[in-house]
């Protein structure tokens, strides 16, 4: 048997990441195949694992830069001879796991690990490394959990993390006694999932989030034991289980008949077994919850964020707000996924922000017990956008989204993404930048390798996406509207107004820092004093040429004002054209035009 770690230490959460990951690794498909909750978007798995593999790159990278240090020998490696403290790793852990979460299930994972960092690096450098630390982490990670979600429902994975907590507390041993206890514990709650949400009965499964866990929690007994438990359940043998298990469940969504509570399944001033609070997210048909899933990271202070889970709360469900020290992740089910992000803007800065539409093709049941298997759609659009108005835009045209931040520029990996996110059979790639036109073929490249049929329609602006998604039609063939979509995105001439940053030779002259500049097709046209004046002088040079409609995205920084007053100039001096105004948020540019 291989040496394992006999305390909790840097090493064991290296150790429990990296098994952890395999596990999951393990498990993905099986676990994307059991989600029918609190969305069947077939998606928990791979979220749980993206995740997890997250939170091991930040924990690698710790125990490399200590590495580094150690090899400089300037003295700073400290006693661990280039190994992080228990302290250092789990922060890394946590934070890997918040910046990397994905969907519901991977942020209140996230949440998960970082309870468990809130204690196990209380005591400073040296934590808190025996049974008892186990005991006190597990045990501040389901609170933590719980509290993160605005309105907890039992039968997910935060009764299964409550499970395990209360099984460890009661546990007497080493690291890895406890570790069992928890595992055995949420194993025996999972079990019992079925009992307490309806929709997991109807459908014969465990609920995928706690599946998860358990993957999770079977990985961290193997850390201390050297021994992996039964974490890797054939579906046959659980479904039995439920069956056996689920009992007769109520018509109310996710109450039971009485006498069919779990012991371990609750925590006092909780729901009991079975019965959610008041006020908590019902057990509904698929069909009838929000179109859309907002995910970002947001950089903000804690009073801000406490507004912003109130505003959240009453636009959407399955509301998730986890991290702390000024950076969190938000998670939330919506119907205007544009009002989600502004509220992030209102609260501070968001990042990396991803929109999913959950489209027909979402509806999805369990292959493996007996099931059909989610479908594909036939059709979909991926596009990168510059900001966060746009980004809500695009999603509600039915869009798969990545947001590009000034100077942050998406890689090749994250389109390939987005492409396995739109979950279809086809895919309009749109990328909306004439620098992304590499990065953009590259993606469409490896997603053809994994049999999605991908069109690179060659946007070199989000104006010209605009005009290519307004004529979209997934029911025509193919062939037919890629071509009715790149017609229209080269009817689009595009231009923008932004400010000069440093002194420039243009086409148009030499530009002062400061100056006000106009690009057409990306070369500068204009050089003004006047953000308006100079925005009016770009569209009267493009609608020199024709014109039927006007296109204008605002930035966060353009003048309140302007678009009354550019919509006015068009109004009065082109009578046949049309003008159309939208909000980008933080774009980079103060202004975006399109005319077609």
């Amino acid at each position: 048997m291989p040496q394992v770690p006999q305390t909790l230490d840097a090493l064991a959460v290296r150790t429990w990441c990296g098994l952890a990951l395999e596990a999951l690794g393990r498990a993905r498909e099986e676990i994307d195949a059991i989600n029918v909750y609190p969305v069947a978007d077939g998606d928990t798995g791979t979220n749980l694992y993206l995740t997890v593999e997250s939170a091991t790159a930040a924990v690698e990278a710790a125990f490399a830069g200590h590495e580094t240090v150690a090899a400089a020998g300037d003295g700073r490696a400290g006693a661990a001879g280039g190994r992080p403290t228990l302290a250092d790793a789990v922060r890394a852990m946590a934070h890997g796991a918040l910046i990397g979460a994905r969907g519901n299930s991977g942020t209140i994972l996230a949440q998960l690990l970082r309870g468990m960092a809130l204690v196990l690096a209380a005591d400073g450098e040296s934590g808190r490394t025996d049974a008892e630390g186990l005991r006190l982490a597990l045990r501040q990670a389901a609170d933590s959990a719980r509290d993160a979600v605005a309105h907890p429902v039992e039968g997910t994975v935060l009764t299964v993390a409550a499970a395990a907590a209360e099984a460890a507390g009661g546990a007497e041993g080493d690291c890895g006694t406890v570790a069992r206890a928890a595992y055995e514990g949420a194993r025996a709650a999972l079990v019992a999932t079925p009992r307490q949400l309806a929709v997991l009965a109807r459908a014969g499964v465990v609920d995928a989030g706690g599946r998860g866990l358990v993957a999770v929690l079977a990985a961290l007994v193997e850390t201390f034991t050297g021994e992996s438990p039964r974490a890797g359940w054939a579906l046959g043998e659980v479904h039995a289980r439920v069956a056996v298990a689920a009992g007769p469940v109520t018509a109310a969504a996710g109450h039971t008949e009485t006498g069919h509570a779990e012991p371990g399944h609750t925590e006092p001033g909780h729901a009991e077994p079975g019965h959610t609070e008041p006020g908590c997210v019902d057990d509904r048909p698929d069909d009838s919850g929000p179109a859309f899933e907002v995910i970002y990271l947001l950089e903000a202070q804690d009073a801000a964020v406490t507004r912003l889970r109130d505003r959240l709360d009453r636009l959407g469900d399955s509301l998730v707000v986890v991290g702390g020290d000024g950076l969190w992740n938000v998670h939330v089910h919506v119907d205007d996924a544009g009002a989600a992000v502004e509220a992030g803007v209102e609260a501070g800065r968001p990042h990396r922000i991803r929109i999913t539409h959950f489209g027909l093709g979402d509806a999805h049941t369990a292959g493996a017990a007996g099931l059909p298997p989610r479908e594909r759609a036939q059709r979909a659009v991926v596009a990168v956008v510059p900001g966060e108005g746009l980004a809500g835009l695009y999603a509600e045209a039915g869009a798969t989204t990545v947001l590009a931040r000034p100077g942050e520029p998406p890689a090749s990996g994250e389109l390939v993404d987005a492409v396995r996110r739109a979950h279809a059979r086809e895919v309009v790639l749109l990328p909306n930048d004439a620098d992304l036109r590499h990065t953009a073929a590259a993606a469409a490249e490896q997603a053809r390798t994994e049999g999605v049929r991908v069109a690179l329609i060659p946007t070199r602006s989000a104006v010209q996406g605009i005009a290519a998604l307004a004529v979209h039609e997934p029911g025509r063939r193919f062939d037919e509207d890629v071509v009715a979509m790149t017609s229209a995105a080269g009817a689009t001439r595009y231009a923008e107004v932004a400010v000069a940053e440093r002194q420039s030779w243009t086409m148009a002259g030499i530009c002062q820092a400061g100056d006000v500049l106009g690009l057409i097709e990306g070369d500068v046209a204009v050089i003004g004093a006047d953000i308006a004046a100079t925005a009016e002088a770009v569209i009267d040079r493009m609608l020199a040429a024709g014109g039927e409609m006007v296109t204008l995205v605002l930035g966060d920084e353009a003048p309140g004002a302007i678009a009354a007053r550019l919509e006015s100039r068009v109004r009065e001096s082109y009578l046949a054209v049309d003008t159309v105004v939208y909000r980008g948020g933080r774009q980079g540019a103060l202004l975006l035009i399109g005319v077609e």
